[in-house]
C-alpha cells in the first residue's frame, strides 16, 4: 500500500513537472528571441538559446521615449483602476451579503445578468464617446468594462457571507457602530484574502488590457504598454515611427523588437504575482463557494 502510494506521488509530481516545463517553454523562447539578432531570427528561426546574442531590440526600444511613456501610463492606470475596482466591488458586494437589505434579490439578479449578457461593442462605444466623452482621456483606459464585473462581486459577496460571522456585525451594531464603520474597521480587516484576490485579478486585467486603448485612444501619449505592443504586433510600419528623429534611416529590427516589447509587457506582472499568490489561492477557493 505504501509503495503504491509512493508510486502515485511520483507519477503526479512527474506530470506537474512536465506541465510546468510546458508552461515555461514559451516564455523562455520569447526571451531568447528578444535577445537574438534580427538577421539570425530571419535566417535560423527561433531557438531556446540565442544563436547570435544581441540586445539590439532593447536598445532600439530604449532609443525613444514611447516605451517609457507607455510604462508610466500603464502603471498609473493599473494603480488607479485597481483601487477603484476594489472600492466599487466592495461597495456593491457588502450590502448584497447582508440579509436585511431591501431589493437585494433584484440587485443580485442585475449583477448576475451582466455576467451572461452585454450590450456589445457598438452601443458601448457610442455611450462612452458620445455621452460620457471619455475618448483620448485617462478615464477611457479605466472605466469601460474594467472597473468591476459580476463575477468579482458575487465572489466577494460569498466571501462576506461565509467568513464574516453575523454575530460580529450584530455586536458592532449594538455598540452603536454605523455600517461605514463596520465595513472599514471590522469587515475589511477580516477580508484580506478576497481583497488580495480581487486586487490581483483587477491589476492583471488592467495591466494586460489593450482593447480600450485600441477603441478609445488615438493620442500616442496615452498608449499603454499593451496598446503599444498591439500596435507593434499588428503594424510593422509603426515600429519605424518610434525611431529617433536623427536616426530615421535606421532600420527597425521588427521581429526581435516585437519579442522584446512582449517581454517588457509581461515580466513585471509575473514578478509581482508570486507575492500575492498565497492570498489569491485562498480567496479563490473560499470566495468561490456559493453563499
Amino acid at each position: 500500500m505504501v509503495e503504491n502510494r509512493k508510486g502515485y506521488n511520483i507519477l503526479i509530481h512527474a506530470i506537474m513537472v512536465i506541465l510546468c516545463v510546458l508552461c515555461l517553454a514559451p516564455f523562455v523562447l520569447l526571451i531568447s528571441a528578444s535577445l537574438t539578432s534580427e538577421n539570425s531570427l530571419l535566417a535560423d528561426g527561433y531557438f531556446f538559446w540565442p544563436r547570435e546574442f544581441s540586445t539590439e531590440a532593447y536598445e532600439y526600444l530604449m532609443s525613444g521615449d514611447s516605451i517609457f511613456k507607455a510604462y508610466g501610463v500603464t502603471i498609473l492606470v493599473t494603480a488607479i483602476g485597481t483601487a477603484l475596482c476594489l472600492l466599487v466591488t466592495t461597495m456593491i458586494a457588502y450590502p448584497l451579503s447582508l440579509p436585511h437589505i431591501p431589493g437585494k434579490r433584484a440587485i443580485s439578479f442585475l449583477v448576475f445578468f451582466t455576467m451572461l449578457f452585454s450590450g456589445g461593442l457598438v452601443p458601448s462605444y457610442m455611450m462612452w464617446t458620445q455621452i460620457f466623452h471619455i475618448k483620448n482621456t485617462l478615464a477611457a483606459l479605466i472605466l469601460p468594462s474594467l472597473l468591476t464585473n459580476g463575477f468579482t462581486i458575487m465572489m466577494m459577496r460569498s466571501y462576506f457571507q461565509i467568513n464574516i460571522p453575523g454575530e460580529v456585525l450584530e455586536s458592532a451594531r449594538i455598540d452603536g457602530a454605523k455600517e461605514w464603520y463596520i465595513l472599514f474597521k471590522v469587515v475589511l480587516p477580516m477580508s484580506l484574502p478576497i481583497l488580495a484576490t480581487v486586487g490581483v485579478m483587477s491589476g492583471i486585467t488592467y495591466w494586460n488590457s489593450w482593447n480600450n486603448n485600441l477603441y478609445y485612444v488615438t493620442d500616442p501619449n496615452l498608449n499603454t504598454i499593451q496598446g503599444l505592443m498591439n500596435r507593434m504586433l499588428n503594424n510593422a510600419q509603426y515600429l519605424k515611427q518610434l525611431a529617433v528623429a536623427d536616426s530615421a534611416n535606421m532600420s527597425a529590427p521588427t521581429a526581435s523588437v516585437r519579442m522584446a516589447v512582449v517581454v517588457l509587457g509581461t515580466v513585471p506582472i509575473l514578478c509581482v504575482y508570486p507575492f500575492f499568490q498565497r492570498y489569491f489561492v485562498k480567496g479563490m477557493t473560499i470566495g468561490a463557494v456559493k453563499g
